[in-house]
Parts: structure tokens; C-alpha cells; sequence
């Protein structure tokens, strides 16, 4: 690593994208030698390939992570799955080719556990990796995250690059999508046990059973995980970043009714899907390196709902 660096962090108005500059901020303030670069999506579309290979050339970071992408809960991926495959292709495409041609030290591609197999044996490791069937309600999601593990690993082959990829769990915290109809579960049950207090609802209703189970993560965590990767591990392969528990959405549900303040009765809607049983990832590899999540999920979904009063619910563009 050079002494002083100069990091582009793609997406930075996002969920993850806000926490690692945030991390970075404090790193700057603790005096590290860096420079944070960003770009807004009116400065810099990252669906335009040759204008993110102009803007590297020109800005020559030294680090770029790639926490831009078009993101969305099962309804939304399901329904418009060329979004969610064509835009994340061109995205990461753009960032990735860019990035070499700029001549970046290190670029951190960030995946999604969704990449792994809908029946990957518990919790998940690394190698289960394109062993069996992906979930179909977001699949198209899944492809373009794993043809960019795939393209960071071909550029470490063929030109000797030091790109990773790290595959975060379920992510939540400030900056999140709170739009009921495109956010994921977490944000999305915050913002109805929300409406359904205000509104003051003697029930509500949430999709699915309740039974699957799934992992949570601060994105506090996940920017500290980063700024790890990005000095301490080079490698083609993967690394899971995850808390290492999951819960059922029952569970999940009851954690969100309880930071929210709503009294009244929660009905499932047994018609919708579930998604995937159960996604809990093995951490082992990133723990080795020291690192470990700080932020409980009730203290994380306290904090998550504190940043969606103080801020109104907007949908978050994918690549800005």
C-alpha cells in the first residue's frame, strides 16, 4: 500500500457506500494520508462504461471500492429482473475495466450472499460458490454480482491485478431504502410498523411465513470490514462478511415492532414468498484477520429507525 491514498468510493450516497466514507473520514481525521474522491450520479453516471473509464483515467485513484449497484427486495428483483441484470452488469463492468485501464493498486468489488445456492449447506461458506441452484425471486441479481467476482478474478489471472471481492450479508442502517416498494426487509418493516402506528392500525400485515431465517449487519460493520480488506487481504478468492446470527423474520418482525413503538397485531400473508430458508454465512476467514461486528441487532435497528425519522423516505438511486 502506498503511503498516502487516494480512494473512489463508487456509490457513496448509498447504504454501504455512505458508511465507508463515513470510516474514512474518521481515518482522514485521525490523520491517515488519504483523499476521498466521490461522485454524484448527475457528475458521473455509472452506467456510461467510457465516461467512468475517462473519469479514472483523469482522477488516477490509487483505491476504488465498488459499493455502487441497483438494488431491491424480492418483490422488486422479481419483477424487473433485466433492471437488476443489465444495470449492475454495466455498472460493475464500467468500474472494473476502468479500474485497470486507470491502473488502480486495489479495487473491493462487494457481492451479496445471494450469490450462493438457495440449499447451500449452513452456515455458508465461501466454496459453496456456484455449487447448486440460485434462489429464482432474485437470480438476475445473483448472475451479475458473481460475473463480477468472476471479472475480478480474470483481471488477478490475466494481468495481475489485486482485486477482491467480499460478500456482505443483509445489510441495514442510516441511508437505507425505506421504500415500501422496492427496500428490503428490514427497511421495509421499519417504515410499515411506522405507518401503522401512526395511522394507528390495530394490525398489519407482513409477506411471507415468518419461518425463513436470516443474518443482519450494521453497515457501520461492514465499512470497517472494508477499510480492513483493503489493507490487509489479497486474493482471488471470496470472503463472507457477516454477524455471524440470524434470526427468524418473526423474530426480526418482534426487534422492529419493539424499536418502533407499535402495540397492535402482525397478520402473514402465507400467499407471498419466502425467498431463500435460511442464508447464515461462515465468517471464519475475515475473524482470522481480526475482525469482528460491534453493533448489536437492536442497538442497529434503534439506530436505523432514529436516521428514517430524522430523514424522509426516499427511494436511493443505484449508482450515485
Amino acid at each position: 500500500m502506498t503511503s498516502s491514498r487516494k480512494i473512489f468510493v463508487a456509490g457513496h450516497r448509498g447504504l454501504v457506500g455512505s458508511a465507508i466514507v463515513r470510516a474514512l473520514q474518521r481515518r482522514a481525521k485521525d490523520g491517515e494520508p488519504l483523499e476521498i474522491i466521490t461522485r454524484t450520479r448527475a457528475e458521473l453516471d455509472l452506467l456510461e462504461g467510457a465516461a467512468v473509464r475517462a473519469f479514472l483515467l483523469a482522477e488516477r485513484p490509487t483505491q476504488i471500492v465498488v459499493a455502487a449497484a441497483k438494488v431491491g427486495g424480492i418483490k422488486a428483483n422479481n419483477d424487473f429482473p433485466v433492471d437488476f441484470l443489465l444495470d449492475n452488469l454495466k455498472i460493475q463492468n464500467g468500474l472494473i475495466e476502468g479500474a485497470h485501464a486507470a491502473g488502480v493498486e486495489k479495487l473491493l468489488f462487494l457481492g451479496s450472499s445471494c450469490i450462493y445456492p438457495k440449499f447451500a449447506p449452513q452456515p455458508i461458506k465461501e466454496e459453496s460458490l456456484l455449487t447448486g441452484a440460485l434462489e429464482p425471486t432474485n437470480d438476475a441479481y445473483a448472475i451479475a454480482k458473481i460475473a463480477g467476482i468472476k471479472l475480478c478474478q480474470a483481471y488477478r489471472k490475466q494481468h495481475g491485478d489485486d482485486f477482491i471481492s467480499a460478500m456482505p450479508t443483509n445489510m441495514y442502517g442510516p441511508f437505507d431504502n425505506f421504500d415500501l416498494t422496492s427496500s428490503h426487509v428490514l427497511p421495509a418493516m421499519i417504515h410499515k410498523f411506522h405507518l401503522a402506528k401512526t395511522e394507528r392500525r390495530s394490525k398489519m400485515t407482513l409477506w411471507g411465513t415468518g419461518s425463513p431465517r436470516r443474518e443482519f449487519l450494521h453497515s457501520d460493520d461492514l465499512a470497517e470490514a472494508c477499510l480492513l480488506l483493503l489493507e490487509q487481504y489479497s486474493s482471488p478468492e471470496i470472503i463472507n462478511v457477516g454477524s455471524g446470527t440470524d434470526v427468524t423474520i418473526k423474530e426480526l418482525a418482534a426487534l422492529v415492532r419493539e424499536a418502533v413503538g407499535y402495540e397492535g397485531e402482525i397478520e402473514w400473508d402465507t400467499t407471498q414468498p419466502d425467498g431463500t430458508p435460511r442464508k447464515l454465512m461462515d465468517g471464519t476467514r475475515i475473524r482470522e484477520l481480526g475482525w469482528s461486528p460491534r453493533i448489536g441487532l437492536p442497538e442497529g435497528i434503534a439506530d436505523a429507525y432514529r436516521w428514517f425519522l430524522e430523514n424522509p423516505p426516499v427511494k436511493r438511486q443505484p449508482a450515485s
